[in-house]
């Protein structure tokens, strides 16, 4: 295994950039994982790993083992690539993969999350973790602000990004998919709406939620079966998108164990 100890070799500058530019994570089609455990999730996802950057005296008894080309760096080069501290010694260069609507594996009765204009990665990857605590077949991301691969999602999700069919489309796209499926469409709006434990959520059932400045635009509000809403007792009028996903997901997993899917 190949040594690094200067801060300038260009293994390091490379991987620095793919941290922090979205631009170049799209052109070159790679992006970095930190952290054994969520390398692993991507592994076991299937993905393919271009290179990898170990830090033995962070890794300490751990064992890594990939046909990629390993680098062994020093504690300080590891926090030059590092994106967050703590990761257990380990970066990967990862090889990007292309993910549409059409290579979703769906259920029966599919349970999935549609997040319009998501704009700030950290809640997309909050809602990655409580999509995959819930089950759900897939979360889509529609128009989105973020790249999936971005760091900080990565990051939020402890790994799930790789453990939930994760997928970017238009709001068009995804409403003529769930259209032609028959999966029902519940937004997630004040306005116009019923309490969301007084809807069947037990068929094939997407929840639409939109961002928490503007909400959901109205081609989402027009295209639903149902509008729902959560209870706000107090004085404020919105929950964090991330915190109102896992209520309504959760609602979803208590209706479909009490009773029989109804198809």
């Amino acid at each position: 295994m190949d040594s690094i100890t200067s801060l300038q070799n260009p293994k390091v500058k490379a991987v620095v950039s793919l941290q922090q530019k979205s631009s170049e994570r799209r052109k070159q089609g790679l992006f970095v994982v930190e952290g054994l455990r969520e390398v692993q999730h991507c592994l076991e996802a299937g993905y393919q790993i271009d290179s990898a950057y170990l830090c033995p005296t962070l890794l300490g008894t751990e064992t890594f083992h990939t046909e990629a080309p390993c680098y062994e760096v020093t504690p300080e080069v590891y926090e030059k690539m590092a994106y967050r501290g703590g990761t257990e010694g380990i970066v990967a260069v990862v090889k990007a993969r292309a993910h549409a609507l059409e290579t979703l594996k769906l259920g029966k009765a599919p349970l999935i999350i549609v997040l319009e204009s998501v704009e700030k990665p950290g809640n997309l990857g909050a809602i990655l973790r409580s999509a995959d605590a819930a089950k759900a077949d897939a979360v889509i991301v529609c128009d989105p602000l973020t790249d999936l691969y971005n760091p900080n999602l990565i990051r939020s999700s402890i790994g799930a990004i790789f453990t939930v069919p994760c997928v970017a489309c238009t709001s068009e796209e995804c409403i003529r998919f769930l259209k032609e499926r028959g999966i029902k469409i519940l937004t997630a709006q004040l306005q116009d709406s019923h309490l969301y434990y007084d809807t069947d959520m037990r068929r094939g059932t997407a929840i639409v939620m939109g961002t928490e400045s503007t909400g959901l635009t109205e081609q989402w509000r027009k295209a639903a079966d149902a509008h729902i809403r959560i209870p706000m007792l107090g004085r404020l009028d919105s929950l964090n998108v991330s915190v109102s996903a896992a209520i309504l997901l959760y609602e979803a997993v208590r209706q479909r164990q009490s009773s029989n899917p109804m198809m």
